[in-house]
């Protein structure tokens, strides 16, 4: 899939669209960028091999899905004409949204990951993704909960999580092991009734 391609969902700012290898250069060059931004929280790839493997489990790993928030247009930065055909600053990857650990069954509930770059951040581009990701997940992927668990110091990613409609659900002490050490985290979470009531 080329950056040209159809999205899965789009917005009026933002498209939705899997990772491909081929988003390798752009992501790795927009992460390395936007490393002020995401330390400690976040630790996206920034080389072309860490870039191949993590793309590759979103691709290939059925308990996993990975999406692009791209641009529709130039940013507002006078770059393009805005057909988002991706060649004249339109379809910039603006952040991306993971679910991971989907369950099936009886569960059928996920762990949504992500992370804005710098040139997107505070501009509402993640709020609108978000919301994209998870009607997609409501409804083509037929999960009936998602869950978001955010290190309690992360106001930006509480914030989004809030915005989106997630309500705190409780706190998991030393839950996931980042830069070095086992992160206290909160749990927020959004089930199918509480988007459609």
């Amino acid at each position: 899939m080329s950056r040209t391609a159809p999205y899965l969902a789009e917005g009026p700012r933002v498209g939705l669209r899997p990772f491909t290898p081929e988003d390798g250069p752009e992501f790795t060059a927009r992460a390395r960028e936007s490393k002020a931004l995401h330390q400690p929280w976040l630790f996206p790839p920034v080389t072309p091999a860490a870039y191949a493997s993590y793309a590759g489990r979103l691709i290939d790993d059925p308990t996993k899905a990975g999406f692009l928030v791209c641009e529709k247009d130039a940013g507002g930065d006078g770059e393009g004409n805005g057909d988002g055909d991706g060649e004249d600053g339109g379809g910039r990857i603006a952040g991306f949204v993971n679910i991971n650990n989907i369950v099936g069954g009886a569960f059928l509930c996920g762990a949504l990951g992500y992370g804005a770059f710098a040139h997107a951040a505070g501009r509402g581009l993640m709020t609108e993704g978000l919301g994209l990701v998870v009607r997609h997940a409501f409804g083509p992927l037929g999960l009936h909960r998602l869950e978001i668990n955010v290190q309690p110091d992360n106001a930006a990613s509480i914030a989004l999580a809030r915005r989106s409609g997630f309500r705190l659900e409780g706190f998991s002490p030393a839950f996931l092991y980042i830069d070095g050490a086992w992160r206290d985290h909160e749990r927020w979470a959004l089930t199918a009734d509480m988007v459609r009531a």
